[in-house]
C-alpha cells in the first residue's frame, strides 16, 4: 500500500468531471495524485471558462463498457447566463443504473453536476427525481434537483446549480461504487464528476492517531469506524473574506463561498484584512488546510465593548435533523493590537451548547499569524422532520481574572460536516418550499467536551447543478451513474 503516495480519502463533487490538469504556473501547496473530469455525454475533450480539462466520457475508460447502450446523451436547449457551458450545457440520461469504472488506482476527490434548469429530451424536471449510494454507503434518496435549487435560488439567489460533496471510506476492495438510481417511473442526468485525491488526516483521522481530535459538544462520546464513516460537506465559508474560487484553493479545488447569507440579523461585526500579513503554517496546521485569504481576513465584532457585550456574533446553518455533525472552525490572529494571551478571549457557542468556555487564539497557536483550528461534533436529534438551524454563535468573556483586554471575538472560516448514521444513511429529505421554524438563540450550557477520532478514506462531493433558470417546462433528469475506483488504503482525507 502506498501510503506515501495516495491517501485513503477521496473527495468527489458531481458534476460529472474528470481527468484535470493542473495548468497553474505556481504549483499549489498540495499536488493531487489523481484528478479526473468527466464531462457527461461528450465524446471530446472540452475546457471551462477556468482552465480546468475536461474529458469527455463517451469514450473514456472511465466509463461503462454499455453507456451507448444504458444511457441517451443530450445538449441543454438553453443556458443560463450565469451557468458555464462546460459542464453543464450536456447531461447523460438514464433509465437505469449505469456504471463508470475508473481504471486508475490511487484516490480522489469527486463531484456531480446536473443542470435544474434545462431542458433535456423534453423530459420534465419537475418529475425527476433519483437515488445516490456509494460502496455500503447511501448519499441521497428520491432527490430532487429541482426542489433543490428553487428552494436555495428562493433563500440565496445565484447560479442554479447544487453542488454535493461526500467523503465515502474505501474498504478493502480498492474500489469507489458510485451509482445514481432513478426512482419509479422517473429518470436521471448527470452533467460532470470529478474526482480528486486529498492528503492524509485533513478532517477525520484514524483512532490510533495521536494528533488533535474533536470535542463532542452535546452528546457522549462515540466510537466511529473508518469502515463505518462517510461525511457530506454542508458549508464551506471564508468568514469575513471574498469566495475563494476551487483554482485558487490549495490544490485540492475546494470552494470557500461568503458567510453574509448565514449571519444572524444585522449583528455583522467588522471585516479586519491586513493584506500583507505573514500567514506562518505549521505541522498541525499544514499549507494546505486552507487558503492564505481564509486565515488573512476574519470578521471581529465592533470596537465599543458595552455594544459587543450585548449582542452574540452569529451565523445560522440549516441542516437536517438526526445526524452527528463535524464542526471546523478556523482561527488566526492576524490584528496588530491582539499579540497577547489573555488580550481577546471569547465563548464558542454551537446548537445551543457551550463549545469553548475560554477561547484565546493566541494561547492555542502561540503568537500572531499562526493558523489553527478546532473540531466539534455535535448531535442535532431528529426532534422534527426536515431541517432544523444549527447557530453558531460567539460572545466575549470578560469574566476572567485577569479580565481579558478586549471584548470582542474572531472567526476566519467555518466548515461543517454531515456523518452518516449508523445504517450507512447520509440522505436527507428534500428541502420544503415554506421555509420551516427555526430553533431559538443560542444561549450557554453545559460544556462536553469528549475526544475522538475518526478515519475516512475518500471524499465525494456532488455537483448538481441547474442552467438555464427561466423555462418552467424545462426538464430536470436523473443519472443512473456508477463510479468505481481503485484506490489504496491510506488515511481520512476530504
Amino acid at each position: 500500500m502506498a501510503m506515501l503516495l495516495i491517501p485513503r480519502y477521496l473527495c468527489a463533487t458531481f458534476h460529472l468531471l474528470m481527468s484535470l490538469s493542473i495548468t497553474a504556473k505556481i504549483l499549489p501547496p498540495y499536488t493531487p495524485t489523481d484528478y479526473f473530469l468527466l464531462n457527461c455525454s461528450l465524446s471530446s475533450n472540452s475546457t471551462s471558462p477556468d482552465g480546468r480539462h475536461y474529458e469527455g466520457d463517451s469514450n473514456s475508460k472511465f466509463s461503462p463498457p454499455n453507456i451507448h447502450t444504458t444511457s441517451s446523451t443530450s445538449e441543454a436547449s438553453q443556458q443560463d447566463p450565469y451557468v458555464t457551458e462546460v459542464p453543464y450545457m450536456t447531461a447523460c440520461i438514464f433509465q437505469s443504473p449505469t456504471s463508470h469504472i475508473p481504471s486508475q488506482s490511487r484516490p480522489a476527490q469527486s463531484s456531480f453536476a446536473c443542470t435544474s434548469t434545462q431542458s433535456y429530451s423534453n423530459l420534465d424536471k419537475t418529475r425527476s427525481f433519483f437515488s445516490v449510494s456509494a460502496n455500503d454507503f447511501t448519499l441521497l434518496t428520491n432527490f430532487s434537483v429541482f426542489l433543490t435549487v428553487l428552494v436555495s435560488f428562493s433563500k440565496h439567489p445565484s447560479a442554479p446549480i447544487v453542488v454535493k460533496e461526500f467523503i465515502i471510506t474505501v474498504l478493502n476492495s480498492h474500489h469507489l461504487n458510485v451509482t445514481f438510481i432513478p426512482s419509479s417511473s422517473s429518470y436521471a442526468f448527470v452533467n460532470g464528476i470529478e474526482i480528486v485525491s486529498m492528503p492524509n488526516n485533513l478532517y477525520l483521522r484514524d483512532q490510533d492517531s495521536i494528533e488533535l481530535v474533536p470535542n463532542f459538544v452535546n452528546f457522549k462520546q462515540v466510537v466511529c469506524s473508518v469502515n463505518t464513516t462517510a461525511l457530506e460537506t454542508m458549508y464551506r465559508l471564508n468568514v469575513g473574506g471574498q469566495e475563494i474560487l476551487n483554482i485558487k484553493d490549495t490544490g485540492m479545488f475546494r470552494t470557500w463561498k461568503h458567510n453574509e447569507d448565514y449571519i444572524y440579523e444585522n449583528c455583522i461585526g467588522t471585516l479586519p484584512h491586513l493584506p500583507n500579513i505573514t500567514i506562518k503554517y505549521s505541522k498541525d496546521t499544514p499549507v494546505y488546510t486552507a487558503p492564505k485569504l481564509v486565515y488573512s481576513t476574519s470578521r471581529t465584532m465592533a470596537v465599543h465593548p458595552e455594544i459587543n457585550l450585548s449582542y452574540n456574533l452569529t451565523w445560522i446553518f440549516p441542516v437536517d435533523t438526526g445526524f452527528i455533525y463535524l464542526v471546523r472552525l478556523h482561527f488566526c490572529e492576524t490584528q496588530l493590537e491582539v499579540t497577547k494571551v489573555n488580550q481577546r478571549v471569547f465563548r464558542v457557542f454551537i446548537y445551543n451548547q457551550t463549545a469553548e468556555e475560554a477561547t484565546d487564539v493566541i494561547q492555542w497557536s502561540g503568537e500572531t499569524g499562526i493558523p489553527m483550528y478546532k473540531d466539534y461534533f455535535v448531535l442535532v436529534p431528529k426532534k422534527i422532520q426536515g431541517k432544523q438551524d444549527l447557530w453558531l454563535a460567539l460572545h466575549p468573556n470578560r469574566d476572567l481574572n485577569p479580565e481579558p483586554e478586549f471584548a470582542d471575538a474572531v472567526l476566519n472560516s467555518v466548515e461543517i460536516f454531515k456523518l452518516n448514521q449508523s445504517k450507512g444513511n447520509l440522505a436527507g429529505p428534500n428541502p420544503e418550499l415554506v421555509v420551516g421554524p427555526t430553533s431559538g438563540f443560542p444561549e450557554e450550557e453545559t460544556e462536553n467536551k469528549n475526544p475522538s477520532k475518526f478515519s475516512l478514506v475518500m471524499f465525494v462531493a456532488g455537483t448538481v447543478g441547474g442552467a438555464s433558470f427561466a423555462i418552467m417546462i424545462c426538464s430536470l433528469c436523473f443519472l443512473a451513474y456508477w463510479l468505481s475506483r481503485n484506490i489504496r488504503r491510506v488515511r481520512l482525507i476530504c
